[in-house]
């Protein structure tokens, strides 16, 4: 399999070097983070983004500390969280004071936490595409005997061709029209207890999908010219419904984008502020993007542990598979050495995975191979810690989400 970052295929036998010599001492598995390529990702992430502000997607990075990094960084501000009770963990342990919870709960006790706290009530605001979720709220806790709640809208940013037979994007809100989002404004502003401060619209369909897929160009130029016309699509009707929704309420944030999206998102006059998170860690997935790809900055490590043949070598582990709909690309890929891939028949194992291709013959028991995941933040649900490296030295240690046993994983 031919390297997915050829501008980094002369520099890769010395980030091994690099990585094998900082973690000497640890036994495999274990995952890391190259905190120059992750502090440059950083920076690049800003740059695309255009002068706006970008939220930093949680699940993406999955460590307080890191997050902390991000957003201790010029043009980073503010976190979009994917569960209510994270969202409480990191307001009260500091992370942020401005939470955004990408998705709607009906998490009753922390619910119930949010609206008994001043503090919770500022910092985090809640998601909801309909009224069926406001009457879930005022059923754990009645609009007099709270604080108000801050809510933002999740409008649909999918893409619907004949009459909505063709749907081209994600399934997330109902909200599709401009309209049916006014509506929806028009229900909050009428409630007591709930303040509608923003509204979202991720367009997936764009930011999850790379446009440049390795050795399927004919899909590639057919993925360019959909992402380009429902970009163009979603640009008016985005607009038309931030319109409709400010006759309500006066919006203190406009949400889009994504790692894949925020050059073209960031074009949407409508749009205040955009949302970042996987090309921080720099995920296989991004590989498949033309425009920009993250440095590789997350890897995860394990040991060769058997020889089946003198041109294949068999680590330990390694089938740490990314959510989504079943697939090679939710694959993790061997990294380092350069050289190595999956077999068709055995991909990454739970116990064993063997690898073949050049670099398999010169690896012996108990050397390291370098995998990059998939995705982003999931590796760290495999992972108590992500040692940060600089150089060839461990610098500091971060715990993850599940080293530090955040409430979303209890």
């Amino acid at each position: 399999m031919p390297p997915a970052h050829p501008r980094y295929a002369a520099e890769r036998s010395d980030l091994r070097d690099r990585l094998d010599a900082a973690t000497a001492r640890l036994d495999p598995p274990f995952g890391v983070v190259d905190l120059d390529a992750f502090d440059a990702n950083a920076t690049a992430l800003i740059g695309r983004a255009g002068g706006k502000p970008v939220r930093v997607a949680s699940k993406s990075v999955r460590s307080r500390e890191l997050l902390r990094r991000v957003l201790a960084r010029p043009g980073w501000r503010g976190v979009m969280a994917y569960a209510l009770t994270e969202a409480i963990w990191l307001a009260e342990g500091g992370v942020s004071d401005d939470i955004l919870v990408g998705y709607p709960t009906v998490d009753r006790t922390a619910v119930a936490k949010v609206a008994a706290s001043p503090e919770l009530a500022a910092a985090i605001t809640l998601m909801v595409d309909s009224v069926d979720q406001l009457d879930f709220v005022d059923a754990v806790t009645a609009p007099d005997q709270r604080e108000p709640l801050r809510v933002c809208i999740d409008l649909d940013a999918s893409w619907k061709l004949l009459g909505g037979r063709l749907h081209i994007g994600v399934r997330r809100s109902p909200l599709h029209r401009p309209e049916q989002t006014g509506a929806l404004a028009a229900a909050i502003a009428a409630r007591p207890g709930f303040r509608l401060v923003g509204l979202m619209a991720y367009e997936a369909q764009i930011a999850g999908m790379g446009d440049a897929p390795p050795g399927h160009p004919v899909r590639g130029a057919a993925l360019r010219r959909i992402q380009a016309r429902s970009l163009r699509e979603l640009i008016g009707r985005r607009t038309a419904a931030v319109a409709a929704v400010r006759r309500y309420a006066d919006l203190e944030f406009v949400n889009g984008g994504g790692t894949g999206s925020l050059a073209t998102t960031t074009t949407d006059p409508s749009v205040t502020e955009l949302t970042s998170g996987s090309g921080l860690y720099g995920p296989v997935l991004f590989d498949a993007y033309r425009a920009w790809q993250p440095t590789p900055a997350a890897f995860f490590a394990t040991s060769v542990v058997r020889r089946p043949t003198p041109d294949i070598a068999t680590v330990h582990g390694g089938g740490w598979i990314a959510s989504g709909a079943a697939g090679a690309d939710r694959l993790p890929e061997p990294w380092l050495p350069a050289g190595l891939h999956l077999l068709g028949t055995e991909g990454a194992g739970e116990v064993q995975t063997p690898l073949a291709g050049s670099a398999a013959a010169g690896l012996r028991i108990g050397d390291r191979v370098w995998f990059r995941h998939a995705k982003a933040g999931e590796v760290c649900e495999h992972l108590d810690a992500l040692q940060l490296v600089r150089g060839d030295t461990i610098e500091d240690v971060a715990l993850t989400y599940r080293g530090e046993r955040a409430p979303a994983f209890l």
